[in-house]
């Protein structure tokens, strides 16, 4: 049985595995969780409750949590590209470069998504304030990290990447990265130049209207 995957093409995390799955050519079905395919997303809320996406099956087995399901693929489907290295040390940095994408870059910039989507003014100025606050603080930080590489941990591209995409990609949208973050700007724009995330990033276009701050006419 094929793997299949549970998400949307404008979801980060959706996107996030996505990138994983393409770098390795791996084949599987996506089913979309929307109001468009009822059938999809019974099936997604009876294998998780919790209602967070995406959710890879593989056979009967579901894995959710996309940290958890990029290595659970490199495990259990092994390609050319191994996003979490051999090495214990490197591969330590890699997933804290996972977590740190995730948390302080797109989990900062969710707050002003959050706060548009409530219709309320107030809201949303305030969620967009908190989100440049701790942006501005993450942009600082990877500016300095990435001096000298050419992805996240280094030479090779890897998990702490598929976090970085669409991470970046989004938060850029929210509040763009500054001038003074060169380091920074040049890492997002080789990011959107790989084949895989240029892939989700295409796949995910038709659904730009859904971005509740309004999407850039860029990109």
């Amino acid at each position: 049985m094929p793997l299949a995957l549970y998400g949307h093409p404008f979801s980060s995390y959706t996107q996030k595995v996505l990138i994983a799955l393409y770098e390795n050519a791996l084949p599987f079905a996506f089913r979309c969780v929307s109001p468009d395919h009822p059938a999809h997303t019974a099936d997604w809320l009876r294998r998780w409750p919790l209602r967070k996406f995406p959710l890879l099956l593989d056979g009967n087995r579901a894995v959710v949590e996309t940290s958890i399901i990029i290595e659970y693929l490199q495990l259990r489907h092994p390609g050319p590209v191994r996003l979490i290295p051999d090495d214990p040390e490197a591969a330590l940095e890699v997933r804290f470069l996972d977590r740190f994408f995730d948390l302080h870059v797109m989990d900062a910039a969710q707050h002003a998504v959050n706060g548009a989507i409530t219709g309320n003014p107030v809201k949303r100025a305030e969620g967009l304030a908190l989100s440049i606050e701790k942006l501005d603080r993450a942009y600082l930080w990877a500016e300095g990290h990435l001096a000298g590489r050419t992805w996240a941990a280094g030479a090779d591209f890897s998990l702490a990447d598929c976090a970085a995409a669409p991470s970046l990609f989004y938060a850029d949208w929210v509040h763009p990265i500054p001038d003074a973050c060169p380091t920074l700007r040049a890492y997002r724009a080789r990011l959107l130049a790989r084949p895989a995330f240029a892939r989700a990033v295409n796949e995910a276009r038709p659904f730009r209207h859904l971005f509740p701050l309004g999407a850039p006419d860029r990109d």
